[in-house]
């Protein structure tokens, strides 16, 4: 008889026929998908993580987009939990729900003729995504009611598991790191009935850092006098590198490989004082109003300046103008004012450059030492924040005079849950090529509700970015950046919206062959 190639041509076949034709479709549909230049090697017994294509789907200007998982066909329910003294972050998957057309008439056919094969699938899950989401790590139950919500700890409410609430919670285990996963893992024990595999924090950082980079095409970028540039990485020359995570504290990591790291320095002045120092002073309630109050700020109110100690003239001498930052705050050591006489937008801006100024500083010399030109900024300090990545990148380049770069990552907060979402199985990530992710720019959701605030596009402030360079001419200071905050002008690029990593297929026009005409 004749293949049944398509629906009409079933209508003429018996239904042992079409079974064995959807087996076999299925079964080379599976088959192609694992081939070793596409995929991972899999375990016939072991659900496993598959890379292979991933992209990212979220628009140019938006922060940790969605990461889409076109290949992905084993069932998985991971969820990963960085616990850090400030945040909890988290990196989930999902599936995607809706079939491809010719899963669509598989099934179609299935259901006509009356099939079933039991509980096996005769179609593999079209992939999913990587969704990252944040918590105040002081609001903890509010992190554990998300979970909860959607059943991230038993594979999510459309799971085959929760729907046929065959999962006990006691035999479930999460992947967690940071200090939170030790202190924090009575409670997630109580409140979820899981347990925590806990998971080096520096380990998780540099295999989430070193995936982003080898993987993901424009998640490194430069920014620089307001403009953003995104970087392409060179697989063959990333390493060896400088990682700066600017959490509560900053780590300094020298990566040399995978797998290959070294901490070789810190400081305990981190984003975590600017919050904690930035809410004594200001009343400030949450990071990122402190973030929204520093745009109005003038830092001259604030700051001593060489022109304060030489009656407005530069010290020309040394080469420092008029404008450089002789102290950070020194103009409330001989003034007679209370904290009550200071705007709070004026000290809110003078902190973050004095702290964004000393860890980019730190952060050149430790490059310096051990002769490395890349350095890679990541942690939720930076929060897409135009500014602070403007202050960081001109102290890296003054005290490098040019010869070393600041560079950013779109997916700054999330590298370490990346990196214990990964270690579940073996990820594929050795059998990636450079850039097999292509990014897709979509419109961005409107306001959603909190259970959803992850695919938010329309939640940002408004984040300052100098109108001139912020020059640093001094030996000790650095030049005002246009201090007035009234004169600063936007940057919709620093939007504070978290969105999810999509793997999807893609085909792309090869550039010859596309018509000059369109």
């Amino acid at each position: 008889m004749d293949s049944c190639e398509n629906e009409n041509h079933y209508g003429d076949c018996n239904k042992g026929d079409v079974l064995k034709q959807i087996e076999e479709e299925t079964e080379e549909k599976e088959k192609g998908a694992s081939t070793p230049s596409s995929s991972m090697s899999r375990s016939s017994s072991r659900p496993q993580l598959d890379l292979s294509r991933a992209a990212i789907q979220g628009d140019l200007e938006d922060r940790n987009p969605t990461i889409l998982l076109p290949n992905q066909s084993d069932d998985i329910s991971h969820l990963a939990l960085d616990i850090g003294g400030s945040l909890i972050k988290l990196v989930y998957f999902s599936r995607h729900e809706e079939l491809s057309v010719d899963d669509k008439r598989r099934k179609s056919m299935k259901k006509r003729f009356g099939l079933s094969n039991g509980n096996r699938r005769s179609y593999p899950i079209l992939g999913g995504r990587l969704h990252f989401v944040k918590f105040e790590t002081g609001k903890l139950n509010e992190c554990l009611d998300f979970i909860s919500s959607k059943q991230l700890h038993r594979g999510g409410i459309d799971s085959p598991s929760w729907r046929s609430a065959a999962q006990p919670n006691h035999n479930i285990v999460m992947k967690a790191t940071g200090g939170g996963a030790y202190k924090f893992a009575d409670v997630l024990k109580e409140r979820l009935g899981v347990g925590l595999d806990k998971e080096d924090e520096m380990h998780c950082l540099v295999a989430g850092a070193n995936f982003l980079l080898k993987a993901i095409r424009h998640e490194a970028f430069t920014h620089m006098d307001g403009q953003k540039e995104f970087v392409q990485i060179d697989q063959n020359d990333l390493f060896p590198y400088l990682l700066v995570n600017i959490g509560s504290g900053v780590s300094i990591i020298k990566v040399d490989g995978e797998g290959k790291f070294e901490r070789v320095s810190g400081t305990n002045v981190g984003g975590g004082t600017y919050w904690g120092l930035g809410r004594l002073l200001t009343k400030c309630k949450s990071f990122d109003e402190l973030l929204e109050l520093s745009q109005r700020g003038d830092s001259s109110n604030v700051d001593m300046l060489v022109g304060d100690i030489y009656g407005g003239m530069d010290y020309s001498k040394i080469g420092l103008s008029a404008s450089t930052i002789a102290s950070s705050f020194g103009k409330t050591i001989s003034d007679t004012k209370e904290l009550s006489d200071y705007r709070p937008e004026d000290l809110s801006l003078s902190l973050l450059r004095m702290i964004s100024y000393n860890i980019g500083q730190i952060s050149y010399l430790n490059a310096l030492r051990y002769g490395l030109k890349k350095i890679f900024f990541g942690g939720f300090f930076i929060r897409g924040h135009a500014y602070t990545m403007d202050t960081i990148s001109f102290a890296v380049n003054f005290w490098s005079k040019g010869q070393a770069q600041a560079m950013f990552l779109r997916h700054e907060g999330f590298l370490g849950a990346l990196g214990a979402f990964m270690s579940y199985e073996k990820h594929g990530l050795d059998y990636l090529r450079a850039h097999q992710l292509v990014e897709r720019f979509p419109m961005g959701a409107p306001y959603i509700s909190w259970m959803e605030k992850f695919v938010q596009k329309g939640t940002q402030i408004t984040a300052p970015v100098p109108t001139a360079a912020p020059r640093t001419t001094g030996l000790g200071g650095f030049d005002r950046p246009s201090s007035r905050g009234d004169i600063l002008r936007s940057d919709a690029s620093a939007a504070l919206s978290i969105g999810v990593l999509h793997f999807v297929p893609t085909l792309e026009v090869f550039p010859l062959l596309e018509d000059p005409k369109t």
